[in-house]
């Protein structure tokens, strides 16, 4: 558990060159309920899982809108996730009043990851538990990232993070090279398959996802409960079949194991339901 005593510092590396309070705060991420996201040339599309507590209580939003042209989905801690999407409300709402223009997304993206990397190496800092897909729209084009709380950024046609997201990745890679061409409706239709691949058989409904959308001559906005619900029904999409979703998943068991040691190596609660914090 304690890694003879590597673990009780992040500036503290271990003798195999690891950080591991670092890989604690990646693995919170992967402790989070699912977010996906994918874009188009044109267009990009959030989606993430709606996760309460309990039956008395309602959902954590997941999906915050930073600017017109940004947009971020989470998963992880939420209360980090609020903090960083302020954060980067300020810097374009600072850039635009400087420049007079929108903020570009790769400029954002890495001082996010700057904001990132600091944490891992102040002694009297954690770093953030929460990892964020960044969704926006340019003079370049539509980008989709990943940040990580290592500090590291990646840009991807579609990626998904947070817990069984195995099973979405899946769905994505086989289906990520017509992604370039299509237009919105049939990537709203791939977010919502690839969230339904996430829930092990539960119903896919309204209630239970959220799903964004920023593109050409389209602001960001989150999508309401009607407009998705008809959506889900337009494409016949709210089946249970577990079939599909369980083999990947079960993949992604041991996968995530192997990346790193990540669960098993790191000391990290096997149990997602006993997290102290909303995830």
């Amino acid at each position: 558990m304690f890694r003879n005593q590597y673990d009780t510092d992040v500036t503290t590396w271990s003798p195999a060159g690891r950080l591991f309070q670092v890989e604690y705060a990646m693995e919170a991420v992967k402790q989070g309920s699912a977010a996906i996201g994918l874009r188009s040339k044109t267009h990009v599309v959030l989606g993430c899982v709606n996760k309460a507590n309990s039956e008395l209580s309602s959902h954590q939003k997941k999906i915050f809108k930073v600017d017109d042209h940004i947009g971020v989905a989470i998963a992880g801690l939420t209360a980090d996730g609020r903090v960083l999407s302020r954060y980067m409300r300020s810097e374009c709402i600072n850039y635009s009043y400087t420049y007079e223009s929108p903020l570009p997304v790769g400029r954002l993206v890495v001082q996010l990851a700057d904001k990132a990397q600091v944490c891992t190496q102040r002694s009297w800092k954690r770093p953030y538990g929460v990892g964020l897909l960044v969704a926006g729209l340019d003079e370049k084009g539509a980008h989709l990232y990943y940040n990580c709380p290592s500090g590291n950024y990646f840009e991807y046609q579609a990626f998904a993070i947070g817990s069984r997201s195995q099973a979405a990745k899946t769905y994505l890679e086989r289906r990520f090279e017509n992604f370039s061409e299509s237009t919105r409706e049939d990537l709203i239709k791939d977010a919502l398959m690839a969230i339904r691949e996430t829930l092990q058989g539960e119903t896919l409904k309204s209630s239970i996802c959220t799903v964004a959308v920023v593109g050409a001559g389209e602001p960001f906005h989150i999508l309401d409960q009607e407009t998705v619900q008809k959506l889900i029904d337009s494409f016949d999409i709210a089946g249970t079949e577990e079939g599909p979703a369980a083999a990947p998943d079960s993949a992604a068991e041991g996968g995530s194991a192997a990346e790193g040691g990540a669960a098993s190596e790191q000391g990290a609660p096997a149990d997602e339901g006993v997290a102290p914090m909303d995830i």
